[in-house]
């Protein structure tokens, strides 16, 4: 009798341990699943205060002046946007040929240094509205100017570009005949042909045009005139399906309008660049 009481206790207690078990790992997972989560990105981004902006050393773009301090049109235009946004930006250097996983793990939030809007790119990002017109450009050094006139002259010659960069796209399109070599950043291009170790880079108008030519540190190099590759268009990338997409355009509109974009654009010389001006 004792020993039968012992086994209906035993299944008794199994029974019970079951079914708080299942009760707690239910309740575990409605409290996952709670009004507490973030229901959309921009309400993620906005919930945590900051944006974090995955950005290269890009001038005029984003770049550190003398004093170390960051700065740029990009830089000065996603200050003025988070600040409407109510976050605070927190810019981070990042790999550029990695970007894209950067943004669907979280690392960053956005990418926001003179991206090129491209069909392959919509694949795994949102774009905001386009802001900035750009194309790329071939820079050489001077002393080759007249050796390097034409896509022709470029045949079998060392050419450098930022790796995933809208450079990379452009020798592939337009120079087949180049030997190609991808480096890591467009300073690290140019840096390529100032040192010799390359004859000719492709990076972005916008670049090309503030780092090269009397006055910068790359006094020695020059874009060749009337050989414009690909032209394009630079946006804001965020997460595929991102709601802070509409959010960043109407703020973009407001900055815009006010003229705060404007007076940025022409501080660093990008004004007929600068779409809806």
């Amino acid at each position: 009798m004792k020993r039968f009481v012992s086994i209906v206790l035993i299944i008794l207690f199994t029974l019970t341990f079951s079914a708080c078990a299942s009760n707690n790992e239910a309740t575990t997972g409605q409290e996952s699943s709670g009004s507490n989560a973030p229901a959309d990105d921009l309400t993620y981004i906005k919930e945590k205060g900051n944006l974090i902006i995955g950005i290269t050393p890009y001038e005029p773009m984003n770049y550190e002046d003398k004093e170390g301090k960051l700065v740029g049109f990009d830089t000065e235009y996603a200050e003025a946007l988070c600040a409407k946004l109510g976050v605070t930006p927190e810019f981070i250097f990042i790999n550029w040929d990695t970007k894209e996983i950067e943004l669907k793990s979280k690392n960053i939030d956005c990418i926001w240094n003179g991206l090129t809007v491209t069909e392959e790119r919509k694949e795994n990002m949102a774009f905001t509205q386009s802001y900035l017109i750009n194309e790329q450009v071939v820079v050489v050094r001077s002393s080759d100017a007249d050796k390097y006139t034409d896509k022709a002259s470029l045949k079998g010659v060392s050419v450098v570009a930022e790796a995933g960069s809208a450079g990379q796209t452009a020798v592939e399109a337009d120079l087949p005949d180049a030997e190609f070599t991808a480096v890591d950043a467009q300073t690290k291009a140019l840096l390529e042909v100032k040192a010799g170790t390359a004859q000719a880079a492709v990076v972005d108008a916008t670049i090309a045009n503030s780092m090269t030519g009397a006055g910068t540190d790359y006094a020695e190099l020059t874009v060749i005139t009337d050989l414009n590759l690909t032209s394009e268009e630079y946006a804001i990338g965020l997460r595929l399906d991102s709601t802070a997409v509409d959010e960043f355009d109407k703020l973009t509109a407001e900055l815009l309008q006010d003229g705060t974009l404007t007076e940025i654009a022409k501080k660093y010389g990008l004004m007929e660049r600068l779409i809806n001006k």
